[in-house]
């Protein structure tokens, strides 16, 4: 995928409805350039058996073998 230059993060920023000032193109192309490498990087990991993070607890009952329970 090219690089996402200036011109081109403004016209996706308009797309949506999000019309920048000029001033505004170089950091926004670099922060969407920076969040698409680290993206990129996260959808190289193996997450191989990980639950989701629906099923994570952080006082540590996710480890006991207790039924989840939806939140109403």
């Amino acid at each position: 995928m090219p690089a996402l230059g200036p011109p081109e993060a403004a016209r996706w920023a308009a797309h949506c409805g999000l019309p920048l000032p000029a001033d505004r193109h170089d950091v926004v192309a670099a922060t969407a350039r920076h969040i698409h490498s680290v993206v990129s990087v996260l959808r190289e990991l193996d997450f191989g058996d990980v639950p989701p993070a629906a099923a994570y607890r952080a006082d540590g009952a996710h480890q006991e073998e207790e039924p989840l329970h939806a939140a109403l």
